[in-house]
């Protein structure tokens, strides 16, 4: 008989079996939970009247198995103190022994890994502020499972700033929020290949994690070419899709050429196809004015996907995509009939956007990401000056061209000691159409602040 035990504070499942009775099947019920810690030492039974309720058994046969466990050791009785569990040690599962590894280089102490902002600067404060408004103010019905976009707040504060910040045209119901990008591609290949399309364009340049999602969606992912200009859009012909990152090509660092803008929005206006624009670092942005989203020509065969995972945090796990209308039903259907997303962290991201506190802290990120930018680029000059530094007019991350065949032994010098680099190759489609070059991609937002110098200075030592 299994039945739910919940009395005096503790909520477990007892499950007296056996063909010897309820006395012994309880016995070893009770015995089992004590051995393996499901019952914790100091743990307060239930009375024996209280138990024998719950269970629906006589209270003497609960009061025997109570007795034949103190008697044990594996349960105390003490008058006013009632019936735990003795104090016992749990021995732990034993581990299989681990196998003869060879030997490699420590765990980085210093990382400048792309991909992720200075997590140690999380406005905590204001977002706990943020948190507290939203859960506050938040109707009831606001906890529901909800409207499968997302909640209306967000979407509502994220089409104000993405006008007003990226220059993107959209509504609150245009917009669909996701678990980050990757979600928002999962969603995207799985519509793709429902329309019926088998070829998703992508750059010679860029994460093998996205061209992986698309794949796995049983979509085929040429290469573009890439040349000094950046990606050549020119070159699609009859692809039902390309995926870009126009404002801030990742890796190589340069926003996509106006010709080629152009090329791409009349190829999908002219194919029916769409664009798939990854805005991923949009608002970081230094020497030069803000490059538009793409979006903002083309917004009826444009998806524009952004997150929070480069201005805030990855693990906050929020981001959205900006859906042509036509195609909003069809984005809906493959996220799902319910909101997969958070809805707190969804109402405090509305809050944090719309209270100014978001604007506040992009603007302070942009100054502090620059000042290390400029630092890194005056140590390169100054301590390995035939190193070309490109790509840092925006982004968090820098280019560093390496002498030829070179990347290979730098990222491995910089691995003994210590410190975890990223190479170009690691990013360069297995069917690239550009020249092959040995490069670092050197992500800057990554260090906390008080590990910056030091990090920098362990950059400097494994350059050639």
């Amino acid at each position: 008989m299994a039945r739910p035990w919940a009395a005096f504070g503790v909520d477990l499942h007892l499950e007296p079996a056996g063909t010897s009775g309820l006395r012994r099947g309880l016995t070893d019920a009770l015995r089992d939970a004590a051995r393996t810690g499901r019952l914790a030492p100091g743990t307060r039974l239930p009375s024996s009247r209280s138990l024998a309720a719950d269970l629906g058994i006589a209270r003497n046969t609960v009061a025997e198995a109570y007795a034949d466990l103190v008697a044990e050791g594996w349960l105390t009785a003490r008058q006013g103190s009632g019936t735990r569990v003795a104090d016992r040690a749990v021995p732990a599962p034993s581990a299989p022994e681990p196998a003869p590894r060879r030997r490699e280089p420590g765990a980085p102490v210093h990382s400048l890994i792309p991909g992720s902002p200075d997590l140690a600067a999380f406005p905590r404060t204001e977002w706990l502020k943020a948190a507290r408004r939203a859960l506050a103010t938040a109707p009831f019905q606001a906890l529901g499972y909800g409207d499968p976009r997302g909640t209306r707040e967000l979407r509502t504060a994220l089409a104000g700033y993405l006008a007003r910040a990226r220059g993107v045209r959209a509504d609150p119901g245009s917009i669909v929020i996701t678990a980050g990008f990757s979600h928002a591609l999962r969603i995207l290949g799985t519509m793709l290949r429902a329309r019926g399309v088998r070829t998703v364009a992508v750059e010679s340049y860029g994460l093998d994690d996205h061209r992986a999602l698309l794949r796995a969606a049983g979509l085929t992912t040429p290469a573009l070419p890439y040349d000094r200009l950046g990606t050549d859009t020119g070159a699609l012909t009859g692809q039902g899709a390309v995926l870009l990152t126009p404002a801030h090509q990742f890796p190589m660092g340069v926003p996509l050429h106006p010709d080629r803008r152009t090329a791409v929005v009349d190829w999908a206006r002219r194919t029916g196809a769409l664009v798939l624009e990854d805005d991923y670092d949009g608002e970081f942005r230094y020497d030069r004015q803000p490059v538009g989203a793409l979006q903002g020509l083309a917004p009826d065969r444009v998806v524009h996907l952004g997150t929070t995972s480069k201005s805030l945090a990855p693990g906050l796990r929020l981001g959205w995509m900006v859906v042509p209308s036509p195609l909003l039903d069809e984005a809906v259907a493959a996220k799902g009939r319910i909101d997969t997303c958070g809805v707190l962290d969804q109402l405090t991201l509305a809050e944090f956007i719309t209270s100014g506190a978001y604007d506040r802290h992009v603007r302070s990120a942009r100054l502090r990401y620059r000042r290390r930018r400029d630092a890194l680029t005056a140590a390169v000059a100054d301590r390995a000056p035939e190193i070309r530094v490109s790509g840092i007019a925006a982004g968090l991350h820098v280019l560093l061209g390496l002498p030829p065949g070179t990347e290979s032994s730098v990222i491995q010098a910089a691995a003994w000691q210590g410190l975890a680099l990223q190479g170009l190759s690691a990013h360069r489609h297995e069917q690239a159409v550009a020249e092959p070059l040995d490069a670092l991609v050197v992500g800057y937002g990554t260090p906390p602040d008080s590990a910056w110098a030091a990090t920098l200075e362990a950059l400097c030592r494994v350059l050639p």
